[in-house]
């Protein structure tokens, strides 16, 4: 088991001590497979993405190894085209259980792998995953659409849905720049992703028409920050705007309106975006907030029904664990997650004006 002794980085006053963080980092590793693979939980299903964040949060809490191990199962797994599957059932790779393929949960692992790189200095790591990196971007960018926005997923039979979705790309404008740190370590300009990158943003930042309207679900709110793609004042706007609409105070934010249900990975991700635009304390106070969704084993719910006073569903899922850990490591000072969700040293990419 982690011991308090190897997760005095994630002690914030309020929030956790070096103990209660052991246990939720036990609680990550007791749902990890031997072969690498973190599920939801336990007989739930793994996603490419969650899996991604429960890796990052070992490596804020020093478990390297483990989290190495996350990603070599992704390598090992990927499929020829450079995806993975939406789904697999308790993180089996022999079962799928949705063939989707998602672009942001398969450029995700850009952002993982940097992340692991920075926490580690691990070069040979680096030059391991990089095909593997390599090929997930060049499938994701094969769904770019004219106006710079990722198109969702292929289906199973390889159709492309081309709507786009604003969280997917503020996701997968983090991992592009993440990828291009990537290449920078390596020596290997990417053009190409640098121009990628550009018209991303560009499309989240102007050009909100070009996305399938979500506007009723939390993330489309905070991710364009979360991401990297909107800052400084603009940044302060958009949470502004819809504060009091998405935030219950006292416990959480909510996942989607009107619906009376706060959800912890959603309220640890709005602290990441506000400690990234500089709101520190507001990003500790939604941390303290949702304490209530501790459990004794040190893990996460999901998330609870305030009208009902009632914990829904009843899960305890190793990504609202993991997407805690990491709002804590990043306002606690951790050089690695303060790099990748900061972004200050992330490549910005290329002007989309520079090459018409």
């Amino acid at each position: 088991m982690t011991t308090p002794g190897r997760t005095e980085r994630l002690v914030l006053p309020g929030v956790l001590t070096a103990e209660q963080a052991a246990f939720t980092v036990a609680g990550i590793l007791a749902t990890q497979r031997e072969d690498g693979a973190i599920p939801w939980f336990r007989g739930h299903h793994l996603d490419p993405w969650d899996h991604t964040e429960a890796a990052m949060a070992l490596d804020a809490a020093g478990e390297h190894e483990r989290a190495e191990a996350a990603y070599d199962w992704l390598a090992r797994h990927q499929n020829p085209d450079g995806s993975w599957y939406a789904a697999y059932a308790d993180g089996d790779a022999e079962a799928p259980t949705d063939r989707g393929r998602e672009t942001n949960f398969c450029a995700y692992i850009a952002v993982g792998v940097w992340h692991h790189f920075l926490s580690t200095g691990d070069e040979a790591f680096v030059d391991r995953m990089w095909p593997a990196v390599s090929a997930a971007i060049s499938y994701v960018l094969e769904l770019q659409q004219p106006g710079g926005e990722i198109g969702w997923k292929r289906e199973d039979d390889g159709t492309p849905v081309n709507d786009a979705l604003l969280t997917g790309s503020s996701s997968i404008y983090q991992a592009l720049r993440c990828a291009l740190a990537l290449a920078e370590q390596r020596e290997e300009p990417q053009p190409d992703w640098e121009l990628a990158v550009g018209r991303l943003g560009h499309a989240i930042r102007s050009h909100p028409e070009r996305f399938l309207d979500k506007s009723r679900y939390s993330m489309d709110w905070y991710y364009p920050i979360l991401g990297g793609a909107v800052r400084g004042e603009a940044a302060r706007k958009r949470i502004d705007a819809s504060w009091d609409s998405f935030v219950v105070p006292d416990l959480g934010v909510r996942c989607v309106l009107p619906n009376p249900w706060v959800t912890g990975g959603e309220s640890a991700e709005l602290a990441l975006a506000l400690w990234a635009m500089g709101e520190s304390e507001r990003a500790v106070q939604i941390l303290k907030w949702i304490q209530h969704l501790r459990a004794e084993d040190g893990m996460y719910w999901t998330g609870y029904v305030f009208d009902d006073d009632a914990i829904w569903p009843r899960e305890l899922t190793s990504w609202t664990a993991g997407s805690l850990l990491l709002a804590v490591a990043a306002v606690g000072g951790d050089e690695a997650t303060t790099s990748v969700f900061g972004g200050e040293q992330l490549p910005t990419g290329l002007d989309p004006d520079c090459c018409r």
